[in-house]
């Protein structure tokens, strides 16, 4: 940047210098407006000095300003003096000369006033432009406030963003951790389920050649099992015969031990003489027809009791039902009741 101030600033700096030295309003009026015209060639105006100045009321500047004006036209008066010429020629050369200043002031005045025109025109030209450029930077500022705003919303979003992130990736650091050990858990978790598996299969393949054992020796045992219930039905098909057998010897001993009695009691009448003897006869056929009824119970109740155990126990041999003899007495009883 260059250390060169511009006019206006220069011009500021000066204007500083002298309300530091010149206290008074008037007389800083008076300096500034000594400034503007022999320092930098402006012509000064009330509405100039009071804008550079800005103390006192509007009405110091136009004073001082009529001041300095007629203080300059006193200093600028000329006066010819010269021993030469005579009296009436410098009279006549100092109206020349006032006349020249007069013209030239008049003119200098009607610029002034034309200058003054234009610089009004301009002043109202740059106040509207002022005006305009204060709503437009109203606008910008205010535009400004709010992105500034925005902006600082969306820094203090960035910095919730960039806290976000960052646990985000922490989690994410985590998660990818978690992965890792969660896969590396599923690695030994299927190695396990193999070798699970493949003991599985080991013991799959013991269980099936075992339950073909089993089924092998069921399937004996139910052969086995079957033989045992044909022994027992043919078993059980004999003892009923016998038992039919038995019961027909009984009833036809019984038919002929009746026959028998009947005989004897026929005889009975033809054979009183011999009542003692019958009567000891009868008395011992009836002992043996009780005691062969109550060995025919015996049987019955052996041939019963020996059915219902081999319909239970399917693994037993056959039983042989024993006919037990008849005793010897009876023999003779039966002989002896048999007619001669």
């Amino acid at each position: 940047m260059s250390d060169v101030l511009s006019p206006d600033a220069a011009l500021a700096a000066e204007i500083e210098r002298l309300k530091a030295e010149f206290p008074k309003t008037r007389e800083l009026y008076r300096e500034v407006c000594a400034l503007l015209f022999f320092r930098h060639g402006i012509t000064p105006t009330a509405n100039r000095l009071y804008q550079l100045v800005k103390r006192g009321s509007m009405g110091t500047p136009t004073a001082v300003l009529g001041e300095f004006w007629k203080e300059l036209r006193e200093k600028s008066r000329v006066r010819i003096e010269h021993p030469d010429l005579p009296a009436d020629l410098q009279a006549a050369a100092g109206e020349l000369v006032a006349t020249l200043w007069t013209r030239s002031s008049a003119s200098a005045q009607a610029a002034l006033e034309a200058l003054r025109a234009d610089t009004e025109a301009e002043k109202t030209s740059a106040r509207d432009e002022v005006m305009s450029l204060r709503a437009e930077l109203a606008r910008t500022e205010t535009a400004l406030e709010q992105r500034t705003g925005a902006l600082l919303a969306a820094q203090v979003r960035i910095q919730e963003l960039e806290r976000a992130q960052a646990a985000a990736d922490a989690t994410h650091q985590a998660l990818q951790t978690e992965i890792a050990r969660q896969q590396d858990e599923i690695g030994a978790r299927e190695r396990a389920l193999m070798q699970a598996r493949a003991d599985f299969s080991g013991e799959l393949d013991k269980l099936r050649g075992s339950t073909e054992l089993a089924e092998e020796r069921l399937r004996a045992a139910e052969k086995r099992a079957l033989l045992e219930i044909e022994r027992e039905r043919v078993a059980s098909a004999r003892l009923q015969k016998e038992l039919d057998a038995a019961t027909r010897r009984t009833e036809q001993g019984e038919a002929r031990h009746r026959s028998e009695l009947l005989a004897v009691q026929a005889q009975l009448a033809d054979a009183r003489h011999q009542a003692g003897v019958l009567e000891g006869s009868l008395v011992a056929v009836r002992d043996a027809s009780a005691g062969y009824a109550r060995e025919l119970g015996l049987l019955r109740q052996q041939m019963t009791g020996a059915v219902a155990p081999r319909s239970s126990d399917r693994k037993g041999g056959a039983v042989t039902v024993p006919v037990r003899k008849q005793p010897r007495a009876t023999r003779k009883a039966a002989a002896k009741k048999k007619p001669a």
